[in-house]
């Protein structure tokens, strides 16, 4: 079966298994820890103490609460996300087995926060630094048989550039051969020509 919260595909495997932990929990607590992972996932930071003292009445181990908090952090930002509404996304979870009031708890927080969480979401995705400067140079060598044969020319490049978030100047430099900087060469024109047509 499909579901739309996982962008029309099936349910992964460990959120199903997941969804009976969830279910352990009453549905107010559920619904706290919602909060708590929502705050996560829209950088404001998450409590870890709050969520041990949640989820101590459904007396979890560790093992349970990281994996009760990735579940809800996996149902929240695959969601929001795939842009599925709360009412489409309580049915859906129900489906999966989890009972219709923590169903209800978890939709009620992710409407509250869904647009939030779209921004935020949208900020964090893919983030590419600036390419500030490229160099590079061609080597020839000479075969050490016969010194009047050249082997293929060997390109060294240099590519600086801007840290998306640290804003700091990185360098990669690497060497390559003719035929593999034909293709890179080839690559990057297609990838060009593709982010034209985009625009």
């Amino acid at each position: 079966m499909r579901f739309r919260f996982c962008g029309d595909l099936d349910c992964p495997d460990w959120v199903l298994a997941e969804i009976t932990t969830l279910a352990k929990m009453s549905s107010v607590k559920m619904k706290l820890l919602c909060g708590q992972v929502l705050k996560d996932l829209l950088g404001e930071g998450i409590d870890y103490e709050k969520i041990v003292k949640l989820t101590a009445d459904a007396k979890f181990e560790s093992g349970d609460i990281k994996a009760s908090v990735a579940v809800l952090s996996f149902i929240l930002s695959s969601a929001a996300k795939h842009d599925v509404d709360s009412e489409s996304l309580s049915s859906e979870l129900q489906q999966l087995g989890l009972p219709k009031e923590h169903a209800s708890g978890l939709c009620k927080s992710y409407e509250d926060k869904h647009s939030a969480l779209q921004d935020k979401l949208r900020e964090t995705s893919l983030r590419l630094g600036r390419l500030d400067s490229v160099s590079w140079r061609v080597d020839y060598t000479l075969s050490s048989s016969e010194l009047s044969e050249v082997n293929e020319p060997l390109i060294h490049l240099k590519l600086q550039k801007q840290g998306a978030e640290s804003g700091c100047s990185e360098t990669a430099a690497f060497s390559i051969s003719a035929d593999k900087f034909r293709v890179l060469l080839s690559e990057l024109k297609q990838a060009q020509a593709l982010m034209n047509t985009l625009q």
